[in-house]
C-alpha cells in the first residue's frame, strides 16, 4: 500500500512540449516497426486470406502522419494519436479475424509508452490503465458474440499469430531498451555527477588538497578499520603569512599556499596525506607512525620549507613553518588528539616559531 501511495503522490514536471530524446526515439522506433509491419500484412493477406487488403496501406498513412506529428507535438498529443492507431489496428483485426488473430498484444505496447511518460501525472496513468483494460475486455465480449466477417484455416492462422507474436516482441523489445538504456545513462550521469560533488565538497578550491571535512572522515575510517594501529597528526602553520600578504598581495599569498602545496607532494611519498586546515594553516594525518617517527619526519619538512625559493612577479622571498604533532592514545576522541596538535603548534610559535613541537 506504500509503494501505491508513493506512486500517486510523486510530481511530475510541467509539459512544455520539450519531449524527452528517450521518449522521441521511443515513439519513433515503435511507429517505425508498426509500419514496417503493416507494410508484411499488406503483402500477407493475399497469401494467407487469398484476397488484398487496403486497411494496412491505410494504416501505413496514419504511422507516418504519427512520424510527421512527432516533431512538433507534445507527448501527451503524440501518445494518443499512437493509441489510436493501435486501438483501431486492434478492433479492425478482432472484427475481421477474430480473437485468435493475437494483435490484441499491442495494447501491452500502450502501457508501456503510458508508464514511461514522465509528464503524465500518476492518476492519468491509472485511467489510461483502467481504458486499455476496459476496450480489452470489451473486444474480447465483442468477438464472442460476434462472428468473425472471415474464416482463416488453422495453416494462415497459424502463420498470422506467428507474424503478430513476433512484431509484437521486437517492438516491445525495442521501446524496453531505449527505456532501460536511458536510465542506466541517467543513473550513470548522476552517479558521477554526485561523485564529483562530493570529491568538490571535500576539495580545497585553491590548493587541490582535501578540506578539514575531508581529512576527517579519512582518519576516522583510518580508526574503525585499523583500531590497533598507531598512527599520528600534525598541524602546520606558515609563519608571518600576513606579511606576505600585505607586502606583495593576497595574489602572492595564493602562490606561496600552491607553491606549498606542491612541496609537500613532493616530500610526502606517500607517508602522509596533508590537507588545507584552514587559512594558512595545513593537517597531516601519518598512520602507522609514532611520535617519535612523525617528529622525525614533520622536522624534515620543516627543514624543506626553510630552503624553499619563492619568486613572485620578479620578487624572492622565503617562508618557515611552525608544526605541533602529536600521536594517538588509542584513547582519546579524535578531537582532542587535533586540539592537543593545535596546541603544540601554538607552544612552537609562542617560542619563536620555525619549530616543530613533539
Amino acid at each position: 500500500m506504500k509503494f501505491f501511495l508513493d506512486f500517486m503522490h510523486q510530481k511530475v514536471p510541467r509539459d512544455r512540449g520539450d519531449m524527452p530524446v528517450y521518449y522521441r526515439r521511443a515513439l519513433r522506433t515503435g511507429e517505425v516497426l508498426q509500419a514496417v509491419y503493416f507494410l508484411v500484412c499488406f503483402f500477407l493477406y493475399p497469401l494467407i486470406n487469398h484476397r488484398w487488403e487496403w486497411i494496412p496501406a491505410l494504416f501505413i498513412a496514419v504511422t507516418g502522419g504519427c512520424l510527421w506529428a512527432l516533431k512538433t507535438q507534445k507527448t501527451r498529443t503524440n501518445l494518443i494519436l499512437y493509441a489510436l492507431m493501435c486501438g483501431g489496428w486492434v478492433f479492425w483485426n478482432v472484427q475481421h479475424f477474430g480473437w485468435n488473430s493475437g494483435v490484441q498484444h499491442f495494447l501491452t505496447l500502450l502501457i508501456v509508452l503510458v508508464f514511461f511518460n514522465i509528464y503524465d501525472r500518476p492518476l492519468y496513468k491509472i485511467i489510461w490503465l483502467i481504458l486499455i483494460l476496459a476496450f480489452r475486455i470489451l473486444l474480447f465480449y465483442f468477438s464472442q458474440q460476434v462472428p468473425a466477417l472471415y474464416r482463416m484455416n488453422t495453416e494462415a492462422n497459424t502463420v498470422y499469430q506467428t507474424v503478430n507474436t513476433v512484431a509484437f516482441f521486437v517492438m516491445l523489445a525495442g521501446m524496453c531498451i531505449i527505456f532501460s538504456t536511458s536510465i542506466q545513462d541517467t543513473e550513470r550521469q548522476l552517479r558521477l555527477k554526485n561523485q564529483t560533488l562530493y570529491k568538490e565538497a571535500g576539495t580545497d578550491p585553491l590548493t587541490g588538497l582535501p578540506n578539514r571535512r575531508a581529512m576527517i572522515e579519512q582518519i576516522e575510517k583510518y580508526c574503525s578499520q585499523n583500531p590497533d594501529q598507531p598512527f599520528s597528526v600534525a598541524i602546520a602553520d606558515i609563519d608571518y603569512f600576513k606579511q606576505v600578504n600585505d607586502t606583495y598581495g593576497h595574489n602572492c599569498g595564493d602562490y606561496t599556499l600552491v607553491r606549498l602545496t606542491e612541496l609537500f607532494a613532493e616530500h610526502a611519498m606517500g607517508r602522509y596525506t596533508v590537507c588545507r586546515w584552514g587559512g594558512e594553516e595545513f593537517c597531516f594525518f601519518m598512520p602507522g607512525l609514532n611520535l617519535d617517527e612523525a617528529g622525525v619526519l614533520m622536522q624534515d619538512l620543516n627543514y624543506a620549507a626553510e630552503k624553499m625559493e619563492l619568486k613572485y612577479d620578479d620578487c624572492e622571498f622565503s617562508i618557515t613553518i611552525t608544526i605541533g604533532v602529536e600521536e594517538y592514545d588509542f584513547a582519546s576522541p579524535l578531537e582532542e588528539l587535533l586540539d592537543s596538535a593545535d596546541e603544540k603548534l601554538y607552544m612552537g610559535k609562542n617560542s619563536g616559531r620555525n619549530k616543530v613541537i613533539v
